[in-house]
């Protein structure tokens, strides 16, 4: 069931609408989400504020985020996790690092790339990818021919070149949403895909000193 309730702090400055007042088709959606995560992000709660926006944003993400093509789901999400540290967007950063983590099986990788994607380790061409990303989405009026040029000496094609334009795009949209609505990530996102530290694995398999086994 869609939860009524979240956290004492608001997860929007905009009012949240209870889940007997969505549109059907809305409801559905949010509780299929919920069905395979296992909670409902904020993302959809929040945008379910106006519906007629909720479906467009939501048809746009999956267009970009969803289809074939020559960008791994991992590489969508690192542009998404890079343009969006760099747009300061906190739900983004958090909501879609836990992705990034999760599809590119690392638990590094999301926080290196939020920080500062050329230490991170990455390949070449996901570095050139990532550059060509801030650049659409920090100084897309720089753009030139030079660019395309360099993005195709690591493989990419010009449909690949345009799904890294437009995801940096969408998500400067999004990055600027979440900040306007004061989206606040869920709890869930900041442990998925993190790998449980030694440690922690240690003290679980030893018996706590001064207690029978």
């Amino acid at each position: 069931m869609i939860p009524d309730s979240m956290t004492a702090k608001p997860i929007s400055r905009y009012p949240v609408p209870k889940p007997e007042a969505l549109p059907q088709d809305i409801r559905d959606r949010i509780l299929a989400v919920q069905e395979k995560a296992g909670f409902v992000p904020n993302v959809f709660l929040t945008l379910a504020h106006r519906p007629d926006e909720f479906r467009a944003f939501f048809a746009y993400h999956d267009a970009l985020m969803d289809k074939e093509g020559g960008l791994t789901k991992a590489e969508r999400e690192m542009i998404v996790v890079a343009t969006s540290g760099a747009n300061q967007c906190q739900y983004c950063v958090v909501a879609h690092g836990a992705i990034l983590r999760i599809r590119a099986k690392n638990p590094l990788v999301a926080d290196q790339v939020a920080t500062n994607y050329r230490k991170a380790d990455i390949t070449p061409r996901q570095a050139a990818m990532l550059e060509f990303a801030m650049k659409v989405s920090q100084r897309s009026f720089e753009i030139g021919d030079a660019d395309f040029a360099a993005l195709k000496a690591h493989g990419f094609s010009e449909e690949d070149i345009w799904d890294i334009g437009a995801i940096s795009a969408f998500f400067a949209l999004s990055n600027r949403m979440a900040n306007l609505i004061d989206m606040r990530p869920n709890d869930e996102f900041y442990l998925m895909g993190r790998a449980e530290e030694p440690r922690a694995k240690d003290a679980k398999a030893q018996p706590a000193r001064g207690r029978a086994a």
